[in-house]
């Protein structure tokens, strides 16, 4: 039966949002982003950068830090004696070509120029319209409950002949909205599957007519949109803080909101509202996380969760649970593990980039997240396979990735899912088989 938060959409998605005030754009003209080699000795590098004011992108920091700086600390930190070389020379030219079209969409589900430009949130919601047209007798448009400022969680439910009801595969994309990588490598996989099925390929065949899709490109809408228009580096939702906090401390980090293991590590998520990792008051007090909980929990009862992916960038890993605590390690390690190289060794081969993934508990391979959504999806919704998958790079262009790397991006994930998806009933370590 098919879940009942998932509302069938029978009018268009991009339907009414609480008007809201007009809002100044932030520029990052002038700024820099620059990596920092820490020659692995990061105290020594931190101790240095105290001295000024500057946002952190990347969170391992053994080889280097990645770092935002402001234009009027630039001269400040040159005195630091640094070996760095810069990742963007002024981060507001990047994001203005960023955001240039470089073909014109015909606004068809099988243009693959849609894949070589960023699109606004109102174009996302046609595109997932488009592709549910295109397969009407397996699909259906679906919302998963609604976001702080009203923007539906809209998604695709995608299923074989056989109809509804089997164990389910569940993708969310764009959870962090600067992120913007992760909508259209999600979009693209929902491409391939309906194509593959249409067309009457086999193997496409065997994955939807074992597994239920859910696939739910943008799961942080509010927070997407003011990244489009707003702030292009925006992280978290658009919540208001506690009212008793600053008032100007806008947004949770919805990654780091879900109820379990929310409060298990201090060093896994932030109590402060100004926080780009703030956990929130409660655990799942956001409400983008209680739609899509609602939905993993349905799942977990109905027929079962088979395959849960979280899309991000960047850095190029593939991580499962458990991220909340660096030395525990999950009964299931060894064939996440062994599924996780497969993944990355056919990415890695299928293209002349050779694009390469680091794998392994999250905890442990990258660093500690508490209330994170694959341990909850693990250990809450049981899910069979839990991962994060963070995308290019590994820091030439970090969030601001140039549009000539989306199809690119996306051609390489969905070799690796099809890999995956393969092995999501394989009798691992058994001596027979590919695992």
């Amino acid at each position: 039966m098919k879940p009942s938060c998932w509302i069938p959409l029978l009018v268009s998605l991009a339907a009414s949002v609480t008007a809201l005030p007009k809002i100044d754009a932030v520029s990052y003209d002038g700024y820099k982003v620059l990596r920092i080699n820490t020659n692995r000795r990061p105290s020594i590098v931190k101790e240095k950068l105290s001295s000024i004011p500057y946002e952190q992108w990347n969170h391992d920091v053994y080889g280097h830090i990645d770092i935002l700086v402001a234009p009027n600390q630039v001269a400040a930190f040159e005195t630091l004696d640094l070996d760095y070389q810069a990742m963007h020379e002024d981060l507001g030219d990047s994001i203005t070509a960023e955001s240039s079209p470089r073909s014109v969409w015909k606004r068809q589900a099988q243009d693959l120029s849609w894949y070589e430009s960023y699109h606004t949130y109102e174009d996302h919601i046609q595109y997932f319209e488009d592709l549910q047209r295109s397969f009407p007798n397996n699909s259906e448009l679906v919302s998963s409950g609604a976001s702080y400022e009203g923007r539906d969680l809209y998604g695709l439910h995608l299923r074989g002949t056989s109809g509804p009801g089997k164990p389910a595969v569940l993708y969310h994309g764009n959870v962090h909205p600067r992120e913007w990588i992760t909508s259209p490598v999600v979009e693209y996989i929902t491409l391939q599957l309906i194509t593959g099925y249409t067309n009457g390929d086999s193997l496409i065949l065997s994955f939807l007519d074992k597994y239920d899709f859910y696939i739910i490109p943008i799961v942080n809408p509010d927070g997407f949109v003011y990244s489009q228009i707003s702030d292009r580096l925006w992280r978290k939702n658009r919540q208001p803080p506690p009212s008793s906090g600053n008032q100007s401390c806008i947004g949770r980090d919805i990654n780091r909101n879900w109820e379990f293991a929310w409060d298990a590590n201090p060093l896994g998520a932030s109590t402060n509202p100004c926080s780009q990792s703030y956990k929130g008051e409660a655990p799942s007090d956001a409400p983008e996380n209680q739609g899509l909980d609602k939905l993993v929990r349905q799942l977990r009862d109905g027929a079962g969760i088979k395959l849960y992916i979280d899309w991000h960038s960047y850095g190029q890993y593939i991580l499962s649970p458990f991220g909340y605590k660096e030395t525990l390690y999950a009964p299931e390690l060894g064939k996440w593990t062994k599924a996780a190289g497969m993944v990355s060794e056919t990415i890695r081969d299928s293209s002349d980039a050779r694009t390469t993934f680091t794998f392994g508990p999250s905890g442990a391979a990258l660093y500690p997240t508490t209330g994170a959504a694959p341990d909850h999806v693990y250990s809450i919704g049981r899910a069979e396979f839990s991962y994060t998958i963070e995308l290019r790079d590994t820091g030439k262009f970090g969030f601001v990735l140039p549009p000539e790397q989306i199809r690119p991006t996306a051609e390489e994930q969905w070799e690796g899912q099809k890999v995956l998806l393969s092995l999501l009933d394989e009798e691992f370590f058994d001596g027979e088989g590919p695992a």
